[in-house]
């Protein structure tokens, strides 16, 4: 396999580039690899717009030496993304059920990161998830997970029975944000994406 060349990273639902894991990442990635490209958009709420804009945005990267990172929902986007592409991908705590899981979400919501940034989630949005299910991976051995049976939001059997063939990282505690990120598990993403 080439080394990455090319790294986009997708945040979860009500997230932002300002995320923990992306923020930490970013910095890694500016300090050790100054010639990795590296891409984290902020996401629109509708899951079309987001993969549009995320497709639109790679359409010119190299597949072979191109990886993505996902966390949550941006996992599940992540899940589309290597996919189509065949891509290497990292999925952190990813959302195998959106269409089902965020139906109770739909309404006004706030970002994390900015509780004064409102915005909407719509009723269609729960059929824009269920369009994105591209079910079985073709290429499985491509897939890194990292999952967390302390996981407080998602179901860590259905996360791990979702990636059959795929290298799964199986964590007895942690929580959804995987708080230890940085100290436990920066360092195997990145050596699984291998950046030039």
């Amino acid at each position: 396999m080439p080394r990455t060349t090319h790294l986009l990273y997708l945040h979860g639902f009500r997230s932002s580039p300002r995320s923990t894991k992306a923020s930490l990442m970013a910095q890694r990635v500016a300090r050790e690899h100054p010639n990795l490209r590296w891409w984290c958009p902020q996401l629109p709420p509708s899951p079309r717009e987001a993969i549009d804009l995320v497709m639109r945005g790679i359409a010119d990267w190299p597949r072979s030496s191109m990886a993505v990172v996902g966390s949550s929902l941006g996992g599940f986007y992540a899940t589309y993304v290597t996919s189509t592409t065949h891509c290497r991908a990292v999925l952190l705590n990813p959302a195998v059920h959106p269409d089902r899981d965020l139906v109770r979400q739909i309404g006004d919501q706030t970002l994390w990161h900015n509780p004064a940034e409102h915005f909407h989630f719509r009723p269609e949005y729960i059929g824009e998830l269920r369009n994105l299910d591209v079910g079985p991976l073709a290429r499985p051995d491509q897939v890194f997970a990292i999952i967390a049976k302390g996981d407080e939001v998602l179901d860590w059997r259905e996360m791990t029975d979702r990636y059959p063939g795929s290298r799964i990282e199986l964590l007895e505690g942690s929580d959804h944000a995987l708080s230890d990120f940085e100290e436990r598990h920066l360092d195997d993403v990145l050596a699984f994406i291998d950046p030039v």
